[in-house]
C-alpha cells in the first residue's frame, strides 16, 4: 500500500462530514482538521504503513480509533473544561518526540534519559491529551504543580507483572494497557521493590507506550535475548519508545550499549 491509497481508506473509515483532510505529498503527512472543533492534527503516514506491512487492517483500525477518540476528547474538553490534577499521568516518550503542539504550544516536559523525556497528560477517559503551556492558566496550575501532580499519580497504578525465563534469565512484562504502561519506569518503590528479587543484573526496556519490561540478566545470553525482543516490542508497538535498554542500579539508568562500550575500553586499556 502507498500512502494515496492510505489516505483515500482512512477518508473511508473516518467520512468527510466532520473532517477537511490536508495530503502533504512531499513530506509524505495527512492533516486532519475538525469542521465543528476548528483543531486538527498531523499524522506521519510511514509509520502506518510500516505497522500495516505486519497489521494489515488492523493498523488502519487502531489509527482510525486513535483519531476518533482524541477529537472525542477535543469536543468533552471543550464543553466541559478541565477537572483539576487528580487525572494528570506522566508519560514516557523518545527523545525525538515533538516538544511542542501543532498549534505550537511547549509542552511540558522533564528530562529523563538521553532516549527518553517524560510529557505529562490530562486523562480523558479513553484517550488522553499531552499539557502544554496554554493549558496551565485553564488548569490554574504551575508546571511544577503538573509534575508533583504526575509523580503521585503514578504510585497508584497498578504494578502487576507476567514471569517468563529463556536461558536462565528471568523476564517480567508490565501490560496493563491503560496507556500508562511505560510510565511505571517512573515509579521508584515498584523499581525497588523488584530490585530486591533480581539475583543478576537488573535491566528496564520501555520499547513502546504499552509495555515496561525488567530482565534479570544472569548471562551473556540474556542480554541478546532482550535486544531482540525489545526490538520486535519497539516495531510492533503503536507508540514506540526506544529499542535500548537500560541496567538499573540505585535508581540510576544507564543504557547497555554504553556500558559494552566502557567494558571494551576498559578490556583495552587493561590489556
Amino acid at each position: 500500500m502507498e500512502s494515496p491509497q492510505l489516505v483515500a481508506q482512512l477518508k473511508a473509515k473516518l467520512g468527510e462530514a466532520n473532517y477537511i483532510f490536508t495530503f502533504d505529498e512531499k513530506h509524505d503527512k495527512l492533516r486532519l482538521d475538525h469542521k465543528i472543533l476548528g483543531r486538527g492534527m498531523e499524522i506521519s503516514l510511514p509509520e502506518i504503513l510500516t505497522k500495516y506491512n505486519t497489521k494489515k487492517e488492523k493498523a488502519i483500525d487502531e489509527v482510525v480509533y486513535t483519531i476518533e477518540e482524541t477529537f472525542l476528547a477535543m469536543e468533552r474538553e471543550h464543553k466541559q473544561g478541565f477537572e483539576g490534577l487528580a487525572a494528570v499521568y506522566p508519560i514516557i516518550r523518545s527523545t525525538s518526540f515533538p516538544t511542542a503542539s501543532n498549534e505550537g504550544h511547549a509542552f511540558i516536559t522533564t528530562d529523563h534519559t538521553a532516549e527518553t523525556r517524560i510529557y505529562y497528560a490530562l486523562d480523558l477517559g479513553t484517550t488522553y491529551r499531552l499539557i502544554d503551556e496554554s493549558m496551565l492558566g485553564k488548569l490554574n496550575v504551575t508546571a511544577e504543580q503538573v509534575r508533583e501532580a504526575a509523580r503521585f499519580s503514578v504510585k497508584k497504578l497498578p504494578t502487576s507483572v507476567k514471569r517468563d525465563e529463556v536461558s536462565g534469565n528471568i523476564y517480567y512484562f508490565l501490560n496493563h494497557n491503560d496507556g500508562y504502561d511505560a510510565s511505571r519506569i517512573l515509579n521508584d518503590g515498584f523499581l525497588k521493590d523488584m530490585a530486591s528479587q533480581i539475583e543478576g543484573e537488573m535491566t528496564v526496556s520501555v520499547p513502546h507506550q504499552d509495555v515496561l519490561i525488567i530482565g534479570d540478566i544472569r548471562n551473556e545470553v540474556g542480554y541478546d535475548v532482550l535486544a531482540q525482543m525489545t526490538m520486535h516490542f519497539f516495531t510492533v508497538g503503536a507508540v514506540p519508545i526506544t529499542s535500548l535498554s537500560f541496567v538499573y542500579e540505585d535508581g540510576h539508568f544507564e543504557p547497555i550499549f554504553i556500558l559494552a562500550k566502557n567494558k571494551v575500553k576498559k578490556e583495552q586499556e587493561d590489556s
